[in-house]
Parts: structure tokens; C-alpha cells; sequence
């Protein structure tokens, strides 16, 4: 298997010319990046505080044209409650498909808070998504901390996605164990960065070694890791998702879509998609 990857690289290498080969030698946080993607977020812990610095909230027009804002928050382990898993299925691919979590804390004078994790390739300006390119370390990988009106709503609102949420089993305990280990890999992309890959270093891969690394083998790799619009289906069938009867009526329950376009721009949004 390595022998072939490495054959495949080569060729690769011969047919796409000398700018090309030289991104793959070695990833690198110092690129022409999009604006989206251009800064990278990292996290201070503060004893049971954390703060979470450039937190996105991307205003879009469309997909194309937006506003971006970072902010840096401040969150409390001890108030953090729960985790949400969000399955969103390729529209021309339903059988591969965008995965995300979602963290929420419990202030006690306050409505809840929400941080959004999704697990990217990094694009450069200009560049497209391209599943070969993302087994020919053509991508970067990145962590993005954002606000749910950003990376939730841009694919129900303005892309037209089908946007699934889950509310997942783990415990306050494990989910603050889940998010330490989360925040953990975004300040090491942040300082070593990683190329992206398709099938081994992607979204939903690194959410099984996140969950694996808490708990081990709790996960087990099937053709739903490598086929992840299958994903949702894998955490009911593990007992990672809260069921609402059989797969298709939680599935039915979970979809946000028309909630989120009622509640755009609200800032009660992540409440909304939840009631």
C-alpha cells in the first residue's frame, strides 16, 4: 500500500510540474491563503478556563462573498454540558460527507454557549476541493473554532445542504475529555502543521481518533469511517447518538435545515436548530 502511494506520488510529481512537487515535500502554515482560512485559531488554558483565540463568525452574502471576524473567547470546562455531532452528506456524493462537533456550556446567568469545531482542508486562494488532490498532499489541514452561524448556517442557508445534528451519549466527564484532546490538536496544527488526506487524515478520521484516544477502540474503522456520509448510521449504531426510535425517524429528527433558515442571523440561532 505505501509502495503504490508512493509510486502514485511520484507521477504526480512528473505531471504536475516543479511549483506542485515542491508544495508536496513539506506542509506549511505560510501560504496565500483564503481569507476564511488565513488565520489560524490556538487555545490558552487557563487552569479550568480556556481561552479560545480567533474564533470565526463569517458573515456570508453568498458563498463567495463574505465578511470575516475573529474573536477570542473565553470558556469554562466546568460549565461545559454536552457535544453535538453534525453530519453533512455531499450533495453529488451522498455517500461521503462533511462531519463537525459542536460543544455546549451551561453559564449559570447566561443563555448557552456554543463552540463549533470543523476539521478542513486549508485552501489557498483560488483553490478547490479535489478528493485526488487530497490524496496528493496538494491541502493542508486545519481546525476551524467557529461560531455555529458560520460553519452550520453557511451550509444550510446559503449553500443549501442538508445539515444533520446529533446530540451525542458522552458524559460531562467525556465530553470535557473529548474537547481537551480537540483543542490539544489545534494548537499542534497551529505550531506543526499536517498535510490533508482523503482517506487517512481527513474530518471524520480524526473525530475516531479523538473519540479512540478517550476511549479506546470505542470506534472501530469500517467502510462508514472511509465512506462518512455513512457516519451517522455508524454512531447509531455504536450507541454514540441519542436515539428517537429507528435510524430513519432519529435521522428525520435530527435535520436542522428548515430551523436554521427561520433563525438566520438570530442570535439565539444555535438554540433555535435545537428546539
Amino acid at each position: 500500500m505505501l509502495h503504490a502511494r508512493l509510486l502514485l506520488a511520484c507521477a504526480l510529481l512528473a505531471s504536475l510540474g516543479c511549483s506542485t512537487a515542491s508544495k508536496m515535500l513539506a506542509p506549511s502554515n505560510y501560504r496565500n491563503w483564503e481569507p476564511d482560512q488565513a488565520t489560524l485559531p490556538y487555545v490558552e488554558f487557563r487552569g479550568n478556563q480556556f481561552v479560545a483565540r480567533n474564533v470565526r463568525y463569517c458573515r456570508y452574502l453568498d458563498d463567495d462573498s463574505y465578511v470575516v471576524e475573529h474573536e477570542d473567547r473565553t470558556y469554562d470546562l466546568n460549565q461545559l454540558r454536552s457535544v453535538d455531532f453534525f453530519m453533512v452528506p455531499f450533495d453529488n456524493m451522498p455517500r461521503l460527507a462533511h462531519t463537525m462537533l459542536s460543544f455546549e456550556f451551561a453559564p449559570p446567568d447566561g443563555p448557552p454557549q456554543y463552540l463549533a469545531v470543523s476539521i478542513e482542508i486549508r485552501k489557498e486562494q483560488g483553490e478547490t476541493y479535489a478528493a485526488w488532490k487530497g490524496s496528493a498532499r496538494q491541502y493542508e489541514l486545519m481546525y476551524v473554532l467557529a461560531d455555529e452561524r458560520d460553519v452550520v448556517q453557511v451550509r444550510t442557508n446559503i449553500r443549501k445542504e442538508n445539515v444533520y445534528r446529533y446530540r451525542t451519549m458522552a458524559t460531562p466527564e467525556q465530553t470535557r475529555m473529548l474537547l481537551v484532546d480537540v483543542l490539544a490538536r489545534t494548537n499542534q496544527l497551529a505550531s506543526r502543521p499536517e498535510f490533508y488526506d482523503t482517506l487517512t487524515n481527513n474530518c471524520t478520521t480524526n473525530l475516531v481518533d479523538h473519540i479512540n484516544r478517550i476511549q479506546p477502540q470505542r470506534v472501530k474503522y469500517d467502510y462508514r469511517v472511509l465512506l462518512p456520509g455513512y457516519s451517522d448510521q455508524l454512531a447509531f449504531d455504536e450507541g454514540l447518538i441519542a436515539r428517537a426510535g429507528t435510524f430513519e425517524q432519529t435521522k428525520q429528527q435530527a435535520y436542522v435545515n428548515a430551523k436554521a433558515l427561520v433563525a438566520a442571523n438570530q442570535a439565539d440561532f444555535s438554540q433555535a436548530i435545537r428546539r
